[in-house]
């Protein structure tokens, strides 16, 4: 019989130094082995001795200082983390002595783990996940967690993990040393047969009683190899023979982008479930944020579009002619005649109607009550102009303008105070100061202007009838021009400034453009509506940042399960795509439970008399705000914890 000519494990010359404060210590000092297809492998040695250090360089968990190490002819040395990730994996099945089971998991998907970085479909996966445990005797338990399971049941999940992608070669790292006789006879049993098939197993050991199952034994002492029993040729002929009867099936080592992100969904959610209260808590800055980002800018919008609705109800087409200087308030010096707004109507291209105004207070009368209210002397055209419509009877004309007719308009507020129990006005006289005036109208409710006052608190009469009989005077308080087209409506404004100041030979007056004033009071609600925003995305950042210490914790508690997914095949970027799915998860849930509490306290404030109004974006803002937020502030965590050393991770507490 011939040795097979090229080993499987081939070391030499191999050290592996360490820093002790100021000694240096020297756990592989000067190693050289080689180790062949389906060999049965005992290391012994004392704590200390470097065994384990020895089998975490064979497993690829970690590097030498020096020397050279090769797996079926490949420089180990030579690979980067992800190609040592993939050696892992294909290559080796770790059992350890803590079986280091996942106790977020149950036994079944703790034995898929290799499989799920192997690529392998889910379906196939649970099938040979099934098979496994039901060949070692846990059929019945493969949905429970470790926590219910004996130590010898966890082993045998461990070993069950560790031939989940038929690797050929086992690494047991003191695999009876947390096990009573009867359960480390049966480990090493299983140890045995899976030799007998044909694969090499490497067991790592202190004691003799178990070394002795093994039927090669290499012994180690201050990272030296003091002796070695020789190659196993029969366990060489048994993997001879298996390589010839069969080949080993390799699964893809890449899967889709969107099957790995499905699986770190699941993972990312066991795992949230697992610390329900912290993930609550976590929860709690992400709901606050978005909620209080959607509520603020419904505010901001809904008083935005009040004011909005406000001024258009006044007109957004319009121009206001007012007497004084510009810049000086001044509503009653004669500098404005009805003469200048004949003229405005008559010369002015662009005008659909003009109305004069002279406007005052009276005591309005009627029977024993007595109100003291506004009076509008204006002209015909005001509904018009104002697109305010009558709600009973009419308004009067351009004959009772110039007739001086004591005739009189009401807005639905004084039509209210005057009459009671759906009471008709129209016909019947009101007093004007002393003077009776037929009432001809009820004008529809308007509701308050942008000031705030109330725009149907008014009685409207012919401006003629106002200057002549009311107020004694000849002049207008004001004039309102309605322009047809509001493209041109600038050069409107620019056009009946120039004939006033040539009809008056001074710029004593001043032209309000509606439209402008629109832009300013909406740029004025925008500013606002922006810092509301802000001041809500502030929480927002500090879920965030809540998100960033929770994952930071998490990776933290969790270094053991990091090592145990680097020993079973994980990549960085599997690693790093697990924890920030998991801070995007958070974010995610708190972003739809944060969109659904802000419409709601959004609702309960209007209720209240709160203007909201609730638009596409803030929501879709919010959310998207969340979740960039789980990815950008789970990025660090998700980084340091896929740039741990595999043999660290795995020896944290």
């Amino acid at each position: 019989m011939g040795v097979l000519t090229e080993p499987l494990l081939s070391i030499s010359n191999l050290s592996r130094h360490y820093k002790s404060g100021e000694s240096l210590v020297k756990a592989l000092d000067e190693v050289s082995l080689d180790i062949y297809p389906g060999e049965f492998l005992a290391v012994m040695g004392q704590s200390g001795s470097g065994k384990s250090t020895l089998m975490n360089i064979m497993g690829c968990l970690d590097r030498a200082d020096s020397g050279t190490y090769a797996v079926q002819g490949r420089d180990v040395l030579a690979l980067d983390s992800d190609e040592l990730a993939c050696l892992r994996r294909n290559t080796f099945g770790f059992i350890f002595q803590r079986y280091n089971l996942l106790h977020t998991a149950n036994a079944e998907e703790n034995v898929e783990i290799p499989a799920m970085y192997a690529g392998m479909p889910p379906s196939m996966r649970e099938t040979r996940a099934k098979h496994l445990l039901g060949s070692l005797g846990l059929a019945e338990r493969g949905r429970h967690s470790p926590s219910e399971l004996s130590g010898g049941q966890q082993q045998r999940v461990a070993i069950a993990r560790a031939l989940v992608n038929d690797p050929m070669v086992i690494l047991a790292d003191e695999p009876t040393g947390a096990l009573d006789s009867q359960s480390s006879n049966d480990v090493m049993l299983l140890m045995k047969e899976l030799n007998d098939q044909g694969r090499t197993v490497i067991l790592i050991t202190h004691e003799e009683e178990v070394a002795r199952h093994a039927r090669r034994m290499i012994r180690i002492s201050d990272g030296r190899i003091e002796s070695d029993t020789g190659i196993d040729s029969e366990g060489v002929e048994i993997a001879r023979a298996r390589e010839k009867g069969s080949k080993h099936s390799e699964q893809s080592s890449a899967a889709t982008l969107i099957a790995e992100t499905g699986e770190s969904v699941k993972t990312a959610m066991r795992a949230l479930r697992a610390n329900l209260f912290r993930t609550a808590l976590t929860l709690l800055g992400i709901v606050i944020g978005v909620a209080a980002v959607i509520v603020m800018l419904a505010v901001g919008n809904g008083s935005k579009q009040n004011v909005l609705d406000q001024i258009s109800s006044m007109g957004t087409n319009l121009l206001s002619v007012r007497p004084g200087a510009p810049g000086i308030r001044a509503d009653n010096i004669a500098t404005l005649m009805p003469s200048d707004a004949a003229a405005i109507a008559e010369q002015i291209e662009n005008i659909a109607v003009v109305v004069p105004q002279r406007n005052g207070s009276k005591t309005l009368r009627k029977g024993s009550i007595d109100y003291s209210g506004s009076i509008e002397g204006v002209g015909s055209g005001f509904p018009e102009a104002r697109d305010w419509t009558v709600r009973v009877g009419s308004f009067f004309s351009d004959h009772d303008v110039e007739s001086y007719a004591a005739v009189a308009v009401l807005g639905s507020t004084v039509a209210d105070i005057f009459f009671e129990n759906g009471q008709d006005p129209v016909g019947q006289f009101i007093q004007l100061g002393n003077i009776p005036f037929e009432i001809i109208g009820v004008m529809e409710s308007k509701g308050s202007d942008p000031r705030g006052r109330d725009q149907d608190d008014t009685v409207w009469v012919p401006f003629k009838t106002a200057m002549g009989r009311l107020f004694g005077s000849n002049y207008l308080n004001g004039i309102v021009v309605k322009v047809e087209d509001v493209e041109s409506i600038s050069q409107t404004e620019s056009a009946i400034t120039e004939l006033l100041i040539q009809r008056h030979q001074t710029e004593d007056f001043r032209v309000r453009n509606s439209a402008s004033f629109l832009e300013m009071a909406t740029s004025t609600q925008n500013t606002l509506t922006i810092l509301l925003g802000a001041v809500a995305a502030i929480s927002l950042l500090v879920g965030g940042i809540g998100v960033m210490n929770i994952m930071l914790v998490s990776v933290v508690e969790r270094t053991r399960e990091i090592g145990v997914r680097m020993a079973t095949g994980a990549r960085r970027r599997d690693i790093m795509m697990q924890f920030n799915i998991e801070a995007a998860m958070v974010c995610v849930i708190g972003g739809i439970i944060g969109v659904g509490l802000g419409f709601g306290a959004g609702l309960l404030l209007s209720v209240f008399g709160v203007d909201i109004l609730f638009t596409t974006m803030p929501p879709l803002i919010a959310f998207s705000c969340a979740v960039s937020t789980g990815i950008l502030f789970g990025y660090l965590p998700a980084r340091k914890a896929a740039h741990l050393d595999p043999v660290v991770a795995l020896s944290s507490e």
